[in-house]
C-alpha cells in the first residue's frame, strides 16, 4: 500500500482509549498546490517522491489519542542534523521522544527510526511511511501488545542494557573514505543497514556531547567511545 492508501484504510476504525472513550482518526486538511511547492524547495534536490505529494494533497497529517499531532509535511523541525541530516518529524510522545521519517541527500523518503532522550536510544520502527502509519493503527488496536507501544517500553531498555545490540567495535573495517570525516580517538559503528525492525543503538553512552557522525545516506553512525580514567589516571595524566 502507499502512505495515502494504509491512511485510508483506517480512517473508519474505531478504538478505545485507557479511560473507556471511543475515539477515531482526526485527519488534518491536505496542503494545497503552493504549499506542495515550498516544501519541495527545502527538501533535498526539490525531490518529493509522487506517493508523498499524493499523501499530502490528501491530508498533512491526523490526530490519534496517546500520539501528539502526527504530521508529514514537518521537515526540519527535529534538529538532530548529525543524527539526520534531513528528517521529518512525524510525532511525538510528549515526553521528549520523537518519531522520525529519515530522508536521504536524494530526496527518497526512507526508514521511521524512534529517537528516545531516556535511555539515549535510536530504534528502527518502521520500514517505511506506510507501516508507520499501520503501526499507529496497530498502537489502538492493541495498545500495549502493539510494536509501537513494545518499542517504546521495553526495546529501548533492552537495547540500553545491551540484551540485543549491534554496535561494531572500530577494529571493523568500515569504508568512510567517500566523505572525508574527522574520527573520534575511539568509537564503535552502528550499522542498521538490513537490520529488521526493533533494532537499535544507545547513542549516549558516553554522556553529554557525544560525538556521533552520520557519514553518508546510509543508516551506519560513528559513535564516539570514551573510556572512563581512574582517578590516579587523570591525576598524573595516564602516565605510569
Amino acid at each position: 500500500m502507499t502512505p495515502k492508501q494504509q491512511l485510508e484504510s483506517i480512517l473508519s476504525n474505531k478504538y478505545e482509549s485507557e479511560d473507556g472513550d471511543f475515539y477515531k482518526v482526526e485527519l488534518l486538511d491536505g496542503m494545497t498546490e503552493s504549499k506542495i511547492e515550498n516544501l519541495k524547495g527545502q527538501l533535498p534536490k526539490n525531490n518529493l517522491p509522487t506517493e508523498i505529494e499524493e499523501l499530502l494533497k490528501f491530508s498533512k497529517g491526523f490526530e490519534f489519542y496517546g500520539l501528539e499531532e502526527i504530521r508529514f509535511d514537518a521537515y526540519g523541525h527535529f534538529g538532530f542534523e548529525e543524527m539526520f541530516p534531513n528528517s521529518i518529524q512525524l510525532a511525538g510522545d510528549g515526553f521528549g521522544n520523537f518519531w522520525i521519517l529519515d530522508i536521504d541527500s536524494d530526496g527518497n523518503w526512507n526508514s521511521v527510526y524512534y529517537v528516545c532522550h531516556d535511555p539515549t536510544v535510536i530504534v528502527k520502527h518502521s520500514e517505511n511511511l506506510a507501516e508507520f502509519i499501520k503501526h499507529v493503527d496497530e498502537f489502538g488496536q492493541k495498545g500495549n501488545e502493539s510494536t509501537l507501544d513494545i518499542i517504546h517500553e521495553q526495546t529501548v531498555m533492552d537495547i540500553w542494557s545491551e540484551k540485543v545490540g549491534i554496535m561494531e567495535k572500530n577494529e571493523k573495517d568500515y569504508n568512510f573514505e567517500n566523505r572525508q570525516v574527522e574520527l573520534p580517538e575511539m568509537f564503535l559503528v552502528a550499522d542498521l543497514t538490513d537490520k529488521p525492525i526493533k533494532t537499535g543503538f544507545p547513542w549516549g553512552k558516553s554522556g553529554p556531547n557525544t560525538k556521533i557522525i552520520r557519514p553518508n545516506d546510509e543508516p551506519i553512525w560513528i559513535v564516539e567511545k570514551r573510556v572512563k580514567q581512574s582517578f590516579l589516571s587523570r591525576l598524573f595524566g595516564g602516565k605510569k
